[in-house]
């Protein structure tokens, strides 16, 4: 069961038997005040997914052109659509973390096995990961444009995204 950020607070201090602490209810605090940010985030990366996946997919390419080559990993118009398939497919998942304010539906529904598969399909761990770099690069960019956003400090959430899209390529390198 995936948990949120509140339900796995609640579930942790119920579990010991103990009322949730001041610095828990400070950091659930702060997750509800900085909510029209994390939704402003969840939207802004949303509404520019293609955009973002083909993106960092063409980046890929054209600094590891073995890729698309004959024999390569992404040859083929098949190949390069499950390319582009996993990549967004693991943003849609960062994008749930970030809503969620929590890592569980991303390495739960997302990251486990991943690795695994791509050893048994060949698939080479190491570009997906610079891909996923790609994508979390274009993706900060976007969130921390400062124009038609929020207003505040968006360094922690930026810090917390970042840390989901590396949570990502370590998954598959």
């Amino acid at each position: 069961m995936v948990l949120d950020a509140f339900a796995k607070v609640v579930a942790q201090a119920d579990t010991r038997g103990e009322y949730l602490t001041d610095a828990q209810l400070d950091a659930l605090s702060e997750i509800v005040k900085d909510g029209n940010k994390r939704t402003d985030a969840v939207n802004r990366i949303t509404s520019n997914a293609s955009s973002l996946v083909a993106s960092a997919a063409r980046d890929l390419f054209a600094e590891q052109p073995q890729l698309i080559n004959p024999g390569g990993n992404a040859y083929t118009n098949r190949r390069a659509a499950a390319c582009l398939r996993d990549l967004e497919i693991i943003l849609r998942y960062v994008t749930y973390a970030i809503f969620a304010g929590d890592a569980s539906v991303l390495d739960d529904r997302c990251l486990n096995g991943l690795r695994e598969t791509y050893l048994a399909l060949g698939t080479p761990g190491a570009s997906v990961a610079v891909a996923v770099q790609k994508l979390k690069d274009a993706s900060l960019a976007l969130v921390n444009d400062p124009n038609n956003i929020t207003r505040g400090d968006c360094s922690a959430l930026s810090s917390e995204i970042a840390s989901y899209f590396d949570r990502a390529a370590s998954a598959v390198s």
